[in-house]
């Protein structure tokens, strides 16, 4: 079966993240008001052939822990579900 999968990766609570922190800042100047705890991430997309859902799943867990992110300072969270038309 085929799986589009997504996993949206972000600082961990308590590490600094000064992206946010500048993009926080310049809101203001631009207009937008009352905006705070900014914080900036990556979302990554990709297909996967798996034999189920849980393969899959398994397989995005690796990629993410070996590759993907920095699990000392970034944590994902992971989002798998079969392609239109995938039978089962």
């Amino acid at each position: 079966m085929r799986f589009e999968v997504l996993v949206e990766v972000r600082l961990r609570p308590g590490i600094a993240d000064p992206q946010g922190a500048t993009i926080e800042r310049a809101l203001p100047a631009l207009g937008f008001t009352g905006v705070d705890g900014v914080r900036v991430g990556k979302a990554i997309r990709f297909a996967i052939e798996a034999a189920d859902e849980d393969e899959a799943r398994r397989h995005t867990s690796d990629m993410v822990e070996r590759l993907l992110s920095n699990p000392v300072i970034e944590e994902a969270d992971i989002e798998v579900r079969a392609t239109a038309g995938a039978g089962g």
